[in-house]
């Protein structure tokens, strides 16, 4: 026996826009000049900010094993990618929705020039990747004093 489910059409349209959305999200990046596609399944959500010494970026990377998140800097290019792997499906198990990504990730970030890129620490804890970027001494802000005359 076959059962029938009530067709949503509003729900198909939030199905391809989720898509297209994936999509035209895809970050461009550069190599010699060139411009190049990456190709990604969905994309973290960061934040960056900057102190007087640093600048900071917070990636969520909710259920992604350390082993599986690559950081690279080249170029003044800075590159979080990696993978976050779907649950095995049990036969018992009937999913109703599904609406987290899964698959590989890629973000980029163009660094200030003067940032001190041998100094870049990484930490990863509890789903967040915490990237620390040092800025290099000419970069700081330095108080000069006047003289009144």
């Amino acid at each position: 026996m076959t059962s029938l489910m009530r067709w949503d059409p509003l729900c198909e349209l939030e199905d391809m826009s989720d898509r297209l959305n994936r999509m035209f999200a895809r970050p461009v990046t550069r190599t010699n000049g060139k411009e190049t596609l990456r190709v990604a399944d969905w994309m973290p959500t960061v934040d960056i900010s900057e102190t007087e010494g640093e600048y900071v970026i917070k990636a969520e990377l909710p259920e992604v094993k350390k082993d599986d998140v690559k950081v690279t800097l080249e170029e003044g290019v800075l590159t979080i990618q990696g993978l976050r792997r779907q649950e095995k499906e049990e036969k018992t198990t009937k999913y109703h929705r599904i609406e987290r990504s899964y698959g590989t990730f890629v973000r980029s970030f163009s660094l200030p020039d003067q940032v001190n890129e041998s100094g870049v620490k990484a930490e990863f804890k509890d789903g967040m990747l915490n990237l620390h970027i040092p800025k290099s001494e000419k970069a700081k802000p330095r108080a000069i004093e006047v003289q009144v005359a």
